[in-house]
């Protein structure tokens, strides 16, 4: 794995702790390898910072980093969601980080990552 970008699952699970999600997360920061999280995916995951340490740290680490929804990444992301005739664009912006960055996924929303990208390398949550 060269990498991996989260959906809002993975940030959720980090969290909550899950023993999975912590593990892998873990390797890869050890290993430096580069974590990618969509804007958009913060902005479903965060809810009150002061509340939210662990997610704080992750979101802070050097290895970590925030890829902007700009407009050229919004209208992509728009773009294969009407390719694919699907609506959520926040995924949409997770399979494009994804997929400029060579990493696989690591999300609970492996059905609709799929229909999006068949070919995506995904990580359950």
């Amino acid at each position: 794995m060269s990498g991996v970008t989260l959906d809002a699952g993975a940030l959720i699970a980090f969290e909550d702790n899950d023993r999975h999600v912590v593990a892998v997360l873990a390797r890869a920061l050890e290993r430096r390898l580069p974590i990618a999280v969509p804007a958009g995916v913060v902005g479903q995951a965060w809810r009150n910072g002061r509340r939210q340490v662990r997610l704080v740290r992750l979101l802070g680490s050097d290895s970590v980093t925030i890829e902007p929804l700009d407009d050229a990444r919004a209208r992509a992301a728009g773009q294969l969601c009407g390719v694919t005739g699907t609506r959520d664009v926040i995924d949409a912006s997770v399979v494009l980080c994804a997929r400029a960055r060579g990493h696989a996924v690591m999300t609970s929303d492996a059905g609709d990552l799929r229909r999006l990208d068949p070919q995506l390398r995904l990580v359950d949550v």
